[in-house]
């Protein structure tokens, strides 16, 4: 069922309008958050899983591993979400996890049924510029036209990392119908409204860890229809960065 009929009739209490004070916390949050993992590869620490042995061993066993960076934040309008994930493919190289990863024409391939569409705008050497359409279906259902910058950042033979920001997220309504059309982006249901991701991989112990810190910010939970809504804006985040790594894994024969 579709979140217009979920929520018709009450559209005041419903729909959210992402205001500069919520864009600037969370550009603080990001600033911050940057920094941490300048300073972590300036102090020679590239992997998340390698902080603790017992998620190393989780990860190399074949679990998805899943931590929230201290729950979800609330700022004025909106809710901040942060959460990192560890995978690990083995038998699998650098070279073919990258290149796969950089097939965005073929993401709603192998991420769907999350990514419903996906399309390559422009390649600039390692930048890149990419179209998702994604589907978020938690109790109701919310389809998205998404544009993010892509950068990769080749460290050696073995590691490579990259950060992807979104440029513009629009909520669509009546979604797969003749009447289609985008919600003006920050004047919708407020289910997304930023995702950074930041990736990390690293070829070693017979395969490729991949990791991803996934950063998004949400409008708050609206007064009356707490029941429905918080689910979704607390949980939806971490299953979707777990999907999105079972994928990863499940391309590569995991």
């Amino acid at each position: 069922m579709l979140l217009a009929a979920w929520l018709a009739g009450a559209p005041s209490a419903t729909t959210a309008e992402l205001k500069p004070e919520t864009v600037a916390a969370f550009n603080s949050y990001i600033r911050q958050r940057e920094g941490e993992l300048s300073r972590r590869l300036e102090n020679g620490k590239f992997l998340w899983s390698d902080d603790s042995a017992e998620r190393a061993r989780k990860v190399k066993g074949g679990e998805v591993e899943i931590e929230s960076r201290g729950g979800v934040r609330e700022v004025t309008g909106g809710l901040i979400h942060d959460w990192t994930g560890a995978v690990f493919l083995p038998g699998a190289t650098l070279d073919k996890v990258v290149s796969m990863v950089q097939n965005y024409d073929n993401h709603k391939n192998v991420y769907q049924p999350e990514v419903i569409d996906s399309k390559l705008r422009s390649k600039n050497g390692n930048d890149y510029q990419i179209h998702l359409k994604l589907l978020k279906k938690k109790v109701l259902t919310v389809v998205l036209n998404t544009e993010h910058d892509v950068r990769y950042f080749p460290l050696d033979s073995k590691r490579v990392h990259s950060r992807s920001y979104s440029r513009k997220i629009a909520e669509l309504e009546d979604a797969g119908t003749d009447k289609e059309h985008e919600m003006p982006p920050g004047n919708d249901h407020g289910f997304l409204w930023r995702l950074n991701s930041y990736w990390r991989f690293q070829e070693r112990d017979g395969g490729v860890w991949v990791e991803c810190d996934a950063i998004s910010l949400t409008r708050g939970i609206p007064t009356g229809l707490g029941w429905l809504i918080t689910p979704i804006l607390r949980d939806l985040p971490k299953e979707s960065l777990e999907k999105t790594l079972a994928a990863t894994r499940s391309a590569f024969g995991g």
